[in-house]
């Protein structure tokens, strides 16, 4: 249960002055959620400085000044296309206040002649006279010193003034309870924190540019208390999942060695190493949940099934699920021949199987016959049931949620779980997202492999482009033709795949083809499959292919628009050539200019192809937010913390969290309780359930 400290912040934005039902929606949208805690999280983007506040006659035009003046004359327009003017003084000079679509009832009770008032908003100078349009503050002089201060400025959306916004937040602050400090005494005093009620008045306060720094120290503070929580929360679910019996795995080698034996290739050192670290995971007496990493070609596949082959050893069958049919069906093409190597039972199941043909597939699993199945999310129903599952492979582990892993580890007892990803994900992600797995990382290529040369060209080459691509076709190649995603809209992006399309097949006739996101899963696998048959020797595509089809007579890959797509996207692209013996080449056409990021982006591509240090500088150019699609991917999205920035921080937390449960397994002394609060304000609620009430 949440505790009762945090309601206040917990209630609805509505239940605040000034937030009725009619905002509520923008605030939310604003802010990323519906309490008073996410107007708390919403700090302020920039600062308006309006302590400049000189006699009328030294003012400099262009600035921002808090100025004490009294009313002379209200001068109304005689056409409501023009101003209407209040014309104010002070005793070294004049200044004019202009209102366009002005309300003279209003402006008379705001301005009444005669009387002093206090205005704030940027001067200017209009036919050699002093004015100020619209001025943002109008006030009594007794509030003239509560004017002359920094007013933050916050992130804005469609319909929400600063002044709404800046209300609303002011009001959520009067809500903040005193909570009780969670924070080791130590670290705190070395880094020269404030308590956290400070910290966030602070964020909210500040009093110039470097205040809104992440480094700011209110800043860091918050930031670190959100990390806290994520690593504190990730080391709850990981005690209970090493505290979970598992099963013991172990298996005699006689299938993988049938299978290492007819692999055309020796495995590279990094897959040794993976396969060691899997089998002793298998061996160990809790459950596995290890993460194996590898750029697209670095041979995951053949670990994922020598791991499948050690469960079947040790009794057990075991499940190779993919995210689409046509990557199911490709890892089911490579498995196959190595199965029969070993002489073991493989099955593929996906959402096209039905009646008989499906009854039959469902028998032989249900009765053992079957030691592996290789299928998409059809994996998942109900009426899927094994002899005895043991271990399950979740290829591109972010395409699905954490509740589609429990289910399909549910059809068996204690079952050992490995995830592959071709995505290679950055260090300090890999601690707030996969913190609850091991980790295996492959970074060799397998041998024959071919490096692949990578080259940038303007758009205004496109003419070269495509007499290149026609002399590829010509030698027998293939070629990928990649268009972008125009974020605002998805009919431009289809029209730009649909126009480069028809340009390439009025100069190629039919061996071009089409493949995009609108397209159904039936009607793009049959596409794909023509090109992976080599009936097409062009196949333009949105970024359908990021992950998918392995053809390895595709030896280029033209990406247009370079300049719009993410470092890690770029990456994943490239990797689709390259993987036949043949040579290969990316070509990355941008249209100018570029700006400092697209810049950095295609020189990386032009350096490496070492996809774990092209996704740390994705990281350091784009931040995490981006970097995986957070939303679609299931990692955790930080409100305060910047993972590019407070790397360092993450660290610290990750050790600090690993200090707290060894000494306090159960939260449940005075730091424990202060810390159950913080799992609570950060919404952890779900790693809270693992501890005992306390």
């Amino acid at each position: 249960m949440r505790p009762e400290i945090l309601f206040p912040l917990f209630a609805p934005a509505t239940s605040l002055s000034g937030v009725g039902p009619r905002f509520a929606k923008l605030f939310e949208s604003l802010t990323g959620g519906p309490a008073v805690l996410d107007l708390c999280w919403h700090l302020p983007s920039g600062v308006i400085d309006r302590r400049y506040g000189p006699p009328l006659a030294e003012v400099i035009p262009g600035r921002i000044a808090t100025l004490t003046v009294e009313v002379d004359e209200h001068r109304a327009p005689p056409s409501k296309r023009l101003p209407y003017r209040v014309v104010c003084h002070d005793s070294s000079g004049s200044l004019e206040l202009v209102f366009f679509h002005a309300h003279r009832d209003y402006l008379m009770k705001m301005l009444p002649p005669g009387q002093t008032r206090v205005v704030s908003g940027k001067v200017e100078v209009f036919n050699d006279r002093l004015q100020m349009t619209h001025p943002d503050h109008i006030a009594p002089p007794e509030e003239a010193e509560r004017l002359k201060a920094v007013e933050p400025v916050y992130p804005l959306t469609a319909g929400l003034s600063l002044k709404v916004v800046s209300k609303a937040v002011h009001a959520a602050l009067e809500r903040l309870p005193e909570l009780p400090e969670w924070l080791d005494r130590g670290l705190k005093d070395r880094e020269g924190w404030p308590d956290w009620h400070e910290a966030l008045r602070r964020a909210h306060n500040p009093r110039d540019e470097a205040d809104l720094s992440p480094l700011a120290l209110g800043r860091r503070r918050l930031a670190y208390d959100e990390l806290l929580s994520n690593q504190l929360a990730i080391a709850l679910v990981r005690d209970r999942q090493l505290k979970q019996r598992g099963r013991v795995l172990k298996g005699d080698g006689h299938l993988c060695d049938k299978v290492i034996a007819s692999l055309p290739f020796q495995l590279t050192g990094s897959q040794r190493l993976a396969l060691a670290e899997i089998s002793a995971d298998m061996a160990a007496e809790h459950r596995m949940l290890r993460l194996l990493q590898g750029d697209v070609g670095s041979g995951k596949t053949v670990v994922a099934l020598l791991a499948m082959l050690t469960a079947v050893e040790a009794g057990g069958q075991a499940a190779l699920m993919a995210p689409t049919e046509i990557l199911a069906r490709q890892h089911f093409q490579t498995i196959e021949p190595l199965a029969q190597a070993a002489g073991v039972g493989l099955t593929l199941l996906t959402g096209r199987d039905k009646g008989k043909a499906r009854q039959a597939i469902l028998e032989k699993l249900a009765a053992g016959e079957t030691a592996i199945v290789v299928g998409t999310h059809a994996l998942f129903q109900e009426d899927v049931a094994f002899k005895d599952l043991a271990m399950v492979v979740i290829d591109e582990q972010h395409r699905f949620g954490v509740h589609q892993r429990l289910t399909l580890t549910g059809k068996g007892k204690a079952v050992d779980v490995l995830v592959t990803t071709a995505t290679p994900i950055p260090r300090t992600l890999m601690l707030t997202a996969y913190g609850d797995m091991e980790s295996s990382r492959l970074t060799e290529r397998p041998p024959g492999r071919q490096p692949i040369d990578t080259a940038t060209l303007s758009l205004d080459r496109l003419p070269e482009v495509i007499d290149a691509v026609d002399r590829a076709l010509t030698r027998g190649a293939q070629v990928y033709w990649i268009c972008p995603l125009v974020e605002e809209s998805e009919n431009s992006d289809l029209a730009a795949a649909e126009d480069r399309y028809r340009a390439l097949q009025q100069r190629f006739g039919e061996q071009v083809g089409l493949v995009h996101g609108r397209m159904k899963g039936p009607e793009k696998d049959a596409v794909m499959a023509r090109f992976a048959a080599g009936e097409t020797g062009v196949l333009v595509a949105t970024t359908v292919v990021e992950v998918g089809v392995d053809v390895p007579n595709a030896t280029v890959m033209v990406i247009e628009h370079a300049e719009r797509f993410g470092l890690a996207q770029l990456h994943q692209l490239r990797g689709r050539v390259g993987r036949g013996s043949g040579k290969s080449s990316c070509l990355l056409l941008w249209q100018g200019p570029l700006g400092e990021t697209a810049r950095a982006r295609l020189k990386i591509l032009r350096e490496t192809d070492d996809g774990f240090r092209i996704a740390e500088e994705d990281l350091r150019l784009r931040g995490a937010g981006e970097l995986l699609g957070t939303r679609q991917s299931g990692l955790p999205e930080f409100r305060l913390a910047d993972l590019a920035v407070h790397g360092d921080l993450l660290a610290t937390a990750r050790d600090d969290a690993r200090l707290i449960l060894d000494k306090d397994p159960e939260l449940a002394g005075d730091r424990g309780k202060a810390l159950r609060v913080l799992l609570y304000l950060f919404e952890r609620d779900a790693a809270v359930k693992y501890l005992r009430s306390g």
